[in-house]
């Protein structure tokens, strides 16, 4: 039996078991179990008012809030402690075994290794990464040219000038905002492009299915990498891998504090952006009805849907060669009418090959976590296709949700046939058949034009 079949088998056994004990907890608690959730609504309510505000007023209301969780963690500790939390680690690791027994690989076709690979690396980009794995030695090793960026240099420029050189595949070590421009180039000019997770965060990479903990070996992706199609999407023209942010993040990412004290600046940025004397936020947008709205808390903007609100493989994209930008608006929207309308969750999202936000002023954005200040409207376009990328054939070459089901019944099912051994797929979004883009597909930079 493979490891992923037992790995199902015991994601099934501890869900199951870790529901009933709980089940069985819930009704012995009775009715302390609604006590809790009421406290813990209460708590909830009380933080979220102080947040919205400052001074002493958002002081009690966090301290409220911290007294209703504490209320109802004592009501629930009272007795039968052991088994609360043996369900708790039950339910957790049948998570885990889940997220593994989901995990895949995409079968990339194989391509011929380039003759003139050229690898850019930001020395200082996620703490060092590229000195600690001596990635300038690595590239030599296997024929690609390493070039260093230093302070003050313009990315794009030494790019291109690769290109003009006769670079014939091009590779970033750095973070996503550098992703961004090279993949940009690479595109226009439909070479092969290689994302090498040696930034911080590194989101491109683990939803493109590079290994993020494989820095040296994403290199191999020139070597003897398996190459697929993936998209691109553009804000105004400028050219997004992961996301744009507006609203709520984005207002906080323009502070200057925000790089060293994050969480500071944005608990800050909260009552002066959406509290009750809040400057509000005026941006305009179309739902896919097609009615006029303004924003609630934050507008995101994704390369592709990321996956949202679930257990598992929250916060990844299951694709990036879908064709269609993900939009998620947070937070209450106001229609043409003026009526405020909460949706059922706290966010609304859909897909769209475009979208437009316009305001009545310069709007501050984060796009792939960098700040920028756009000029409105912001037209958001998705370039379907128009990257060649290339994965090592160690590494995934899929992202870690590709394989997921969507919903909890689905999961089952889909565990139980993966159990059964009736489920042969290996998971990954990336096809081998994927056709070429078509000439009205490929990248036009608007710098080239």
């Amino acid at each position: 039996m493979t490891a992923r079949r037992l790995a199902a088998l015991a994601a099934l056994a501890l869900g199951a078991g870790g529901l009933a004990l709980a089940l069985v907890v819930a009704v012995g608690a009775f009715p302390r179990g609604p006590v809790a959730l009421a406290c813990l609504a209460l708590a909830a309510t009380a933080a979220w008012y102080g947040l919205l505000r400052t001074g002493a007023v958002r002081a009690g209301g966090l301290a409220l809030g911290l007294l209703g969780v504490g209320a109802a963690v004592a009501l629930m500790a009272r007795d039968r402690l052991v088994e609360e939390a043996v369900a708790v680690a039950a339910l957790a690791a049948a998570l885990a075994l889940a997220r593994r027994s989901f995990a895949g690989r995409a079968r990339l076709p194989p391509r011929a290794a380039p003759r003139r690979p050229v690898l850019f690396f930001n020395p200082k980009s996620g703490g060092g990464k590229a000195a600690r794995f001596a990635l300038a030695d690595e590239a030599r090793a296997r024929s690609i040219e390493p070039i260093e960026l230093h302070p003050g240099d313009d990315l794009e420029r030494l790019v291109r000038d690769a290109v003009a050189a006769g670079a014939d595949a091009l590779a970033m070590a750095g973070g996503d905002g550098s992703q961004a421009i090279v993949a940009a180039v690479a595109a226009e000019h439909d070479l092969p492009y290689a994302c090498v997770p040696a930034g911080t965060r590194n989101h491109f990479a683990l939803d493109l299915g590079v290994d993020r903990d494989d820095v040296v070996g994403a290199l191999d992706a020139f070597v003897d990498g398996g190459e697929r199609r993936v998209d691109l999407a553009e804000v105004n023209g400028r050219v997004f891998v992961n996301n744009v942010s507006l609203g709520l993040y984005a207002e906080a990412v323009q502070r200057g504090g925000y790089r060293d004290a994050k969480l500071r600046t944005l608990l800050d940025t909260i009552p002066a952006t959406i509290g009750p004397d809040g400057a509000g936020l005026d941006l305009r947008w179309r739902g896919p009805g097609g009615t006029e709205h303004r924003a609630g808390a934050a507008i995101l903007v994704s390369n592709n849907r990321y996956r949202l609100g679930r257990a598992i493989g929250s916060g990844t994209r299951p694709r990036i060669d879908d064709g269609l930008l993900g939009v998620t608006v947070v937070g209450r929207s106001i229609g043409r009418g003026g009526e405020g309308r909460l949706p059922q969750r706290p966010w609304r999202e859909w897909s769209a090959p475009a979208f437009d936000v316009d305001a009545d002023h310069v709007i501050p954005a984060g796009i792939d976590g960098e700040a920028a200040r756009l000029h409105p409207p912001l037209r958001f376009r998705i370039r379907a296709g128009v990257l060649r990328v290339r994965v090592s054939r160690r590494h995934p070459g899929a992202s870690p949700s590709a394989a997921m089901p969507e919903g909890l019944r689905e999961g089952a099912r889909a565990l139980a046939r993966i159990a059964a051994g009736r489920d042969d797929r290996h998971g990954g979004d990336a096809s081998p058949d994927q056709p070429p883009p078509t000439k009205e597909r490929r990248w036009r930079s608007s710098k080239s034009k």
